[in-house]
């Protein structure tokens, strides 16, 4: 009588392309964003995000129209949730603002400035001169919201009376950009320079400690270790 089913040590290779299709999508994002933050957008080619995922070209079309649809994608599935994640942590926080401050600075590194999707920092401002369209849709997607959230919580602190009256708008900017420049220090110059990279536990605790004595009424005598 045959065998109904080959033994576990027989069981035939499964294909990608036989795979459901939930797990082709997401194959497909992880080779674009490794491709993406590799060579740029311009540079990388459907083909050969096709075929590191490793499916055919056709495949790759009957889930994204074309390299533009993919790009968004790869910031929905990379970035975008770790941004509402922080907004809804913001919302329901029951501690106070100098905790939530720390909280979140360390949470954004950890999710996105220590992440692969970092590199699409660095793509955005490399090539959003040439993509318009792409960095219109980042500022939406990514840089939109996360001031948002970094402004409600400076404005949670200053209606608390954590923090003293300031001008959120400015000071949100202020608070953003050196963690915009730790990741581009990460992605372009820093490999290649002579002085080492700064460690990014001890930068990002630097930086709330700084900003925490400008903000607060009574500045905090000791920093957390």
């Amino acid at each position: 009588m045959p065998r109904t089913a080959p033994p576990p040590d027989e069981t035939p290779h499964v294909p990608r392309w036989s795979r459901r299709k939930e797990a082709r999508r997401g194959e497909l994002i992880d080779a674009a964003l490794d491709l993406f933050v590799e060579r740029g957008f311009a540079a990388t080619r459907a083909d050969d995000v096709a075929a590191r995922a490793g499916v055919s070209k056709g495949t790759m079309y009957l889930y994204f129209t074309n390299k533009e649809d993919l790009f968004k994608a790869v910031v929905r599935e990379a970035i975008v949730p770790s941004i509402h994640e922080a907004a809804d942590l913001i919302e329901h926080f029951a501690g106070t603002t100098p905790e939530l401050l720390r909280l979140i600075m360390f949470a954004w590194w950890d999710k996105i400035g220590n992440s692969r999707a970092a590199g699409i920092v660095k793509l955005i401002m490399a090539e959003a001169n040439n993509f318009p369209e792409l960095a219109r849709f980042y500022y939406e997607e990514v840089i939109e919201p996360g001031t948002n959230l970094f402004h409600s919580m400076l404005s949670r602190g200053v209606k608390r009376g954590e923090f003293r009256p300031i001008d959120v708008t400015m000071t949100t900017e202020a608070l953003m950009a050196p963690m915009v420049m730790l990741i581009m220090w990460r992605h372009s110059i820093g490999p290649c320079a002579q002085k080492p990279m700064p460690d990014p536990a001890l930068y990002i605790d630097h930086v709330v400690d700084l900003a925490l004595r400008g903000l607060q009424i009574t500045p905090p005598e000791v920093r957390r270790p």
